[in-house]
């Protein structure tokens, strides 16, 4: 790992020979200048991570050389010192963006500690601006992958409403990408600079969905053992993304209403109104309105989070950008891999043009991983492929050739023996960790319990 440059400034050759013993020691790289025009120079000339400055120095100042660092390279950290403390001193220094101010004489421990805190405020605000950046680019809508007329139309409405401050609702079956684009819209739009929160409505036991959305007061219940900030609270000036709200509870949707309304909740166990500006994505896999006609889910709130309806197409609507899909997910996955693969060959990509793909985009995804751990070649071969369509799907091939014999069939009991035997199949794959089992089903968490409990399966580890 490269060690951090220092640069020295004080016009004391005692006090400059000291901190370049001192900073050499603990591993820093140190250039040394005697006045303010060598530090002018030498600012010009390298970067520097950090620059601890003498206030009173000849031909040019501390406070003119601190500006001057600012100007040039503003993620430098300066560090100012001087012999003359004052108060006024030191707040013009701040207020020029000095880091710090150290006063003659000082402790060496703490002159130690206060450049290690510095340098890594420095190291985290690099990693936050990488990290920006890394998801800004992975959130493009270039990112979202296809080139058939149902996904162009998809670019061309993704444009228009990442820009605007509207509730959106994104619906489609699992699999086919909703959170991406609902991280894109967030990503594209004003907000971006703001929090993305998610929660998965489903996935939430009933009695902890309020806290987690609007937080809670320490004592409101058993467990509060602390105040909690809730989703909305996290999410101010961004958006949340509220994933599977179909499965949200008719107690939740009334209180969904009120923020969606007033824009302000109370935590549970608080008095006081709390106000947000939220973006509220929404996304479900089910029919909303079909809920609503069945009076499982409110009207008012439907009509509230689908003021913009992004319906999303399944793979199979869209089979002509799975040769992309393809090509984007091997080479994504030879690189996280270390593999060398460059290219699918042709029998491979028959059987993957063939394929339904129940699972989406999602599936396809999980088949081209798996595929790239196991190829041995340069080229994704149809052998591994094959594999994966022999286990992955037995129950559904074999009912094509059922029978029904002359005294009939208990079409119930049947569907219970299939649905017993997946639900058993699936804890196993999963190693009894429950939500695991409901991804490899397709179905929310909350379905998944009601079925375990149907069956008295429910003795397995809750995870």
């Amino acid at each position: 790992m490269t060690k951090d440059k220092i640069l020295v400034a004080d016009d004391e050759k005692s006090m400059r020979e000291f901190l370049d013993i001192m900073l050499k020691k603990e591993g820093y790289r140190v250039t040394l200048a005697s006045n303010g025009d060598e530090v002018i120079k030498l600012i010009e000339k390298d970067i520097f991570d950090l620059a601890l400055v003498d206030l009173r120095m000849p031909k040019q100042d501390g406070l003119s050389v601190l500006k001057h660092i600012k100007t040039v390279s503003p993620e430098t950290i300066v560090i100012v010192i001087t012999a003359y403390a004052s108060a006024d001193t030191a707040i013009k220094a701040m207020k020029e963006g000095a880091y710090d101010y150290i006063t003659k004489p000082f402790k060496i421990d703490e002159m130690k500690l206060v450049i290690q805190n510095a340098l890594e405020k420095r190291h985290l605000q690099k990693e936050n601006r990488i990290l920006k950046e890394v998801v800004r680019d992975r959130y493009q809508f270039d990112n979202i992958i296809g080139q058939s007329p149902k996904m162009l139309e998809l670019y061309d409405l993704l444009e228009k409403v990442a820009p605007t401050k509207t509730n959106i609702l994104i619906t489609g079956e699992s699999g086919t990408g909703k959170e991406l684009v609902a991280k894109a819209i967030h990503y594209n739009s004003p907000r971006r600079e703001k929090p993305f929160v998610t929660l998965n409505c489903g996935a939430i036991p009933e009695s902890l969905i309020e806290s987690e959305l609007f937080g809670h007061m320490k004592g409101a219940f058993t467990d509060a053992i602390a105040t909690k900030k809730g989703l909305f609270e996290v999410a101010d000036e961004g958006t949340i993304f509220l994933d599977e709200i179909s499965e949200l509870p008719l107690m939740m949707q009334v209180k969904l209403l009120r923020v969606l309304q007033d824009k302000e909740f109370k935590r549970v166990g608080g008095t006081e109104d709390i106000r947000v500006d939220v973006r509220i994505i929404s996304a479900t896999n089910k029919d909303l309105e079909e809920a609503v006609r069945e009076k499982q889910f409110r009207e008012d709130l439907f009509y509230r989070l689908n003021v913009i309806q992004i319906k999303l197409p399944s793979l199979r609507e869209r089979k002509e950008d799975i040769p992309l899909l393809v090509n984007h997910f091997i080479k994504r996955y030879s690189e996280e891999l270390g593999k060398q693969i460059t290219q699918v060959s042709p029998e491979a990509l028959r059987i993957l043009m063939k394929y339904d793909y129940p699972g989406n985009v999602r599936e396809l995804q999980n088949i081209i991983e798996r595929s790239v751990a196991l190829e041995t070649s340069q080229e994704l071969t149809a052998q591994n492929l094959k594999s994966y369509l022999d286990d992955q799907f037995p129950v559904k091939r074999k009912a094509f050739d059922l029978e029904i014999p002359s005294e009939g069939v208990d079409l119930e009991k049947i569907v219970e023996d299939v649905e017993r035997t997946l639900l058993l199949k699936a804890l196993d794959r999963s190693r009894g960790i429950k939500k695991k089992a409901a991804e490899l089903l397709h179905i929310n968490f909350r379905s998944m319990r009601y079925r375990l409990e149907k069956y008295g399966l429910n003795h397995s580890e809750e995870t």
